[in-house]
């Protein structure tokens, strides 16, 4: 970190939403002082504020209140509330000599352009991890990726590693198709998990049971994955290339809505990225 700071140096939260919540408690419990959490005036953005502020011991502020004196400034907001955030804090800080960060996974640095035109090195930092309202994982082993300016970025990493993450450079022109591979990683996959609910009901199984009795094979998939790669934890009829089951389940999908497509885009992505047998019949089954 720059030499003229402490170790650790002191951080205000714009945001109370769900991964600044878990953003500020890991931060506090690796030792790090927040001074303020920022948010919008209305009252839910303020009583989210509030709440969390207690928790970390921080002060909560509107934007238009909005008095920084911390070194560090992290932007837990939208993806499209992020310029305008950093736009409307112009005037509440010096920033000369301080680090702006955002948690964007899709957008640059450059959002935060306004605050960089006024000295303030800034970056983008996102944490490869899923963050939704009544969970709060911990940050230790979790990837971040890190763009911005030499200093900013430098800062971010260092902060990562209080964290126990795993923060790693991505390129500017890289960010869009990361953020895509983070969603086939997590919503995307929740959204399979959904339609395979779905496909539960039509064999005659609740959505709630579903997922309970579906935990140890996705559990066990997953193990598989880390221990043996895509290709080695792959099974089912399409490695097997048994074309007449695949040709039932085509069949049975046709009554429910929108299932049969999500299938027949997966065993057609399994075709392209993973080993299988009778390739040629079940590519033209699957047309």
């Amino acid at each position: 970190m720059s030499g003229k700071w402490s170790a650790k140096p002191r951080i205000a939260i714009v945001g109370a939403g769900n991964l600044a919540s878990a953003l500020a408690i890991s931060l506090r419990g690796a030792g790090f002082e927040i001074e303020q959490i920022v948010s919008r005036a209305q009252v839910a953005s303020s009583q989210r504020a509030r709440r969390l502020a207690r928790e970390v011991g921080a002060a909560a502020l509107a934007v238009a209140r909005a008095k920084i004196r911390v070194e560090v400034v992290w932007f837990c907001v939208p993806d499209g509330a992020i310029a305008s955030a950093a736009a409307s804090l112009t005037g509440a800080a010096d920033w000369k000599g301080k680090v702006a960060l955002h948690s964007s996974g899709a957008l640059t640095s450059d959002e935060l352009a306004v605050l960089r035109q006024r000295g303030a090195a800034v970056a983008s930092v996102h944490p490869l991890m899923t963050f939704v309202r009544g969970s709060r994982p911990p940050l230790a082993g979790v990837p971040f990726a890190i763009e911005g300016d030499q200093r900013a970025a430098r800062t971010a990493r260092a902060i990562v590693l209080n964290l126990r993450g795993q923060p790693f450079t991505i390129r500017k022109k890289g960010k869009e198709a990361y953020h895509a591979w983070g969603m086939f990683a997590s919503p995307l996959l929740t959204a399979l998990l959904a339609a395979s609910e779905r496909v539960a009901v039509a064999a005659g199984v609740s959505r709630n049971a579903a997922r309970e009795r579906m935990l140890p094979i996705l559990k066990q998939t997953l193990a598989n994955y880390a221990r043996l790669g895509a290709a080695g934890s792959f099974s089912g009829p399409i490695a097997r290339g048994d074309v007449a089951t695949v040709r039932r389940h085509l069949n049975v999908l046709r009554k429910v809505p929108g299932a049969r497509d999500v299938y027949v885009a997966l065993a057609c992505a399994a075709l392209r990225d993973l080993p299988a047998k009778n390739r040629a019949a079940l590519e033209k089954l699957l047309k």
